[in-house]
């Protein structure tokens, strides 16, 4: 008879640490707007209806990447109307150097005729109306809420996920959890540029292999266990 192998004791939970106080967040957003006094999105547009079309083009894709292909389509096609005359082949040519463009280039079609054809060639300004326009997700349509008409809204992306985790600023374990915290923690008056600070943030400072939390602004507040060590010469 042989001895049952004894079940492996459960590993105790990781303890992480408590997210900011309100005291914190405020602190945290105060040094942020000190550092970047003017943020705004690094995406060229020159109207909401182009920013839509940047916001959805720039689906796993870079801003400078979007910004490359659309300095030339903006020039043709700037309005609903002047996209759909350049026709479908025509969106495709323009933006074929971003990822996934034959899908994206349907998406500006359907959604600049949907624009013209349920809105009178506005683009809305509700976040319900817009996430109905094909391509254009929650993330989207909070960016052109906030870049275009001024609305506090925070549209979580990969660097926003991963800032407000690391600091303990909005943990959360999904976009809609981090957002959800966000819209909770922020000070009124840091809402409307909460959004572009902690964007840029996360992508010039706190980045996602290495954060260089030696010249971070907010690094004593921030929970991040493992802070980077400057480098030597630094």
């Amino acid at each position: 008879m042989t001895n049952a192998p004894k079940p492996k004791p459960k590993r105790k939970p990781k303890r992480r640490p408590p997210g900011l106080n309100r005291e914190q967040a405020e602190e945290l957003f105060a040094r942020l707007a000190e550092d970047r006094p003017a943020p705004k999105t690094e995406l060229d547009y020159v109207n909401p209806y182009t920013l839509v079309v940047a916001v959805a083009l720039s689906a796993q894709a870079t801003d400078v990447g979007v910004n490359k292909a659309t300095k030339k389509l903006f020039a043709e096609a700037d309005t609903p109307q002047a996209m759909l005359a350049l026709g479908e082949d025509g969106v495709r040519e323009h933006i074929k150097t971003i990822g996934l463009f034959r899908n994206k280039a349907k998406n500006v079609i359907a959604l600049s005729k949907m624009i013209l054809e349920e809105f009178g060639g506005e683009v809305p300004q509700t976040r319900d109306a817009l996430v109905r326009l094909p391509g254009v997700g929650r993330k989207t349509a909070n960016v052109v809420l906030n870049e275009a008409f001024g609305q506090p809204t925070i549209a979580v992306d990969t660097h926003i996920f991963r800032v407000g985790n690391r600091t303990r600023l909005a943990p959360g374990k999904t976009p809609d959890e981090v957002e959800d915290r966000l819209e909770r923690i922020t000070p009124p008056a840091y809402l409307k540029g909460a959004h572009h600070w902690l964007i840029l943030h996360g992508r010039y400072v706190c980045k996602a292999r290495k954060p260089e939390c030696w010249r971070c602004p907010i690094e004593d507040i921030c929970k991040f266990k493992d802070k980077t060590p400057a480098p030597k010469g630094a």
